[in-house]
C-alpha cells in the first residue's frame, strides 16, 4: 500500500459525522502526537455543549502535545495557555508554530498544583483526558477555580465508568486492570464532587454515547498506524475495551459555571 493510500484509509477510519471539525484534521499528525484517546474528538464533544468565543483567554490544563490547544485556537479563535508537566514547553512551541497558531497558543510547563497564573485570569478552563489525574482531590476544584474570572466556565472530558466500582473489579476486566483506573468515576460522582463545594453550578454532566467504541476504534488505528512505542499499549487497550463492550468504560463530560 502506498503512503497516500494508507493516509486515505486512515482518514476514512477516523472520520465521524459526530465530530465534523475533528474529522478535517490530518490523521497522520494526530498519530504522530498520540498520548491517549483522540484529543480532538474529546475537545469537539466538550465544545458542543460549552460555548467558547473569539479572543477569550482559555487554560488547557494537561494539554499533552497541545493538539487540543491548536484545535481550539483554530476552530474558535481563542487564546490558549497550553499547560502540561509531561511535555516540554519547547517541544509544544515547535508544534504550535508548525500549526500556524503561534501567538494564540502559548505553551507552559507547569504542574497542576503549581500553576503560574493570576487570580481570575481565564474566561474558561478546559481539560481533556487529564483532569482525573489530579482533580479527584476534594480540594482541587477550590484551587483551580481561583484562576477563573467571575462567571467563568470550567469543562472537562475524562475517562469514566457507567457506575461506580465500589467493591470488586468486574471479573471480565481483571486481565487488564490497572490501579490507576481507580481515578475513573461516573457522571453522577463527578456532579456530586463539584456541586458539594458550592463553588460552581454544574450545567452539564453526561456520558458520551458509544464513547467506548470510539475509544476502541482510535486505539485500533494507533495500534497499526501510530508510533512504534505506542502500538503495544494501544493494542492492549483496544482488547480491554472490546472485552468490556461498553459495560463499564466510556467518557464523562462535566461543565460548570463559577458561582
Amino acid at each position: 500500500m502506498s503512503a497516500s493510500d494508507e493516509q486515505a484509509d486512515l482518514r476514512a477510519l477516523l472520520a465521524t459525522p459526530q465530530f465534523p471539525r475533528a474529522s478535517a484534521y490530518d490523521p497522520q499528525w494526530l498519530m504522530e502526537n498520540v498520548m491517549g484517546p483522540h484529543p480532538l474528538w474529546l475537545a469537539e464533544w466538550l465544545t458542543q455543549a460549552m460555548e467558547l468565543r473569539p479572543s477569550q483567554r482559555i487554560l488547557d490544563l494537561g494539554c499533552g502535545r497541545a493538539t487540543s490547544s491548536i484545535f481550539l485556537a483554530r476552530e474558535f479563535g481563542v487564546h490558549i495557555m497550553a499547560t502540561d508537566i509531561w511535555i516540554k514547553a519547547e517541544d509544544n512551541t515547535q508544534r504550535v508554530a508548525a500549526a500556524g497558531v503561534e501567538g494564540r497558543v502559548i505553551p507552559i510547563s507547569a504542574e497542576a498544583h503549581a500553576l503560574p497564573f493570576g487570580r481570575g485570569e481565564f474566561h474558561a478552563i478546559v481539560s481533556f483526558d487529564a483532569y482525573h489525574y489530579f482533580g479527584t482531590d476534594d480540594l482541587y476544584l477550590g484551587y483551580i477555580t481561583r484562576f477563573l474570572a467571575p462567571g467563568g466556565t470550567i469543562g472537562i472530558v475524562v475517562p469514566g465508568v457507567r457506575e461506580e466500582i465500589t467493591d470488586q473489579v468486574p471479573a471480565h476486566l481483571l486481565p487488564w486492570w490497572d490501579w490507576e483506573f481507580c481515578s475513573f468515576h461516573s457522571t453522577a460522582w463527578w456532579r456530586r464532587h463539584w456541586e458539594k463545594t458550592g463553588l460552581v453550578k454544574v450545567t452539564a454532566a453526561d456520558w458520551l454515547a458509544d464513547g467506548w467504541k470510539l475509544w476502541m476504534d482510535w486505539c485500533d488505528c494507533c495500534a497499526v498506524h501510530g508510533p512504534l512505542s505506542w502500538r503495544s499499549l494501544m493494542e492492549r487497550e483496544a482488547e480491554m475495551l472490546r472485552a468490556d463492550a461498553g459495560r463499564t468504560f466510556g467518557f464523562v463530560r462535566i461543565i460548570a459555571g463559577k458561582c
